[in-house]
């Protein structure tokens, strides 16, 4: 069995795994609520971010700003910074089109939801890769 922070650390990123797994379910049914996938694009970026930040020892706050998080990851590993602009565009899923205002669409286009499955994809693989195969799920 592993240490416990090796196998927490393959929880969060399980975690992240059946959210971007959502995701692509629901990008994929004809009458898909691409709301509730972007939501889960952005939760699998920061389950993903949050599980390699735990492997490697470094506290983060209980936050959803994929901005900071990828900013405490820089250190950690070369090609980080390449998720600034991903990080500033996943962020705000996290309650864009969850919660009703005058002032906001409803849902996302389907170009927005396929960059945000996109961006989540990447930052997934990115983390995956730099963990041992014993953090992975």
């Amino acid at each position: 069995m592993a240490d416990p922070t090796t196998e927490l650390t393959r929880v969060w990123l399980l975690k992240a795994h059946d959210d971007l797994h959502t995701a692509i379910q629901i990008g994929g049914l004809p009458d898909g609520h691409l709301d509730i996938g972007i939501y889960h694009c952005q939760q699998a970026a920061e389950k993903a971010l949050k599980g390699v930040l735990l492997f490697h020892g470094v506290s983060f706050e209980k936050i959803h700003d994929l901005k900071k998080l990828v900013r405490q990851a820089e250190p950690l590993a070369a090609g980080f910074d390449q998720f600034r602009e991903a990080a500033a565009i996943l962020t705000p899923h996290i309650a864009a089109y969850r919660y009703p205002d005058e002032f906001a669409a409803l849902e996302p286009s389907r170009e927005e939801f396929d960059e945000a499955v996109k961006q989540a994809q990447a930052i997934y693989d990115f983390v995956l890769n730099l963990l041992p195969k014993e953090a992975r799920p």
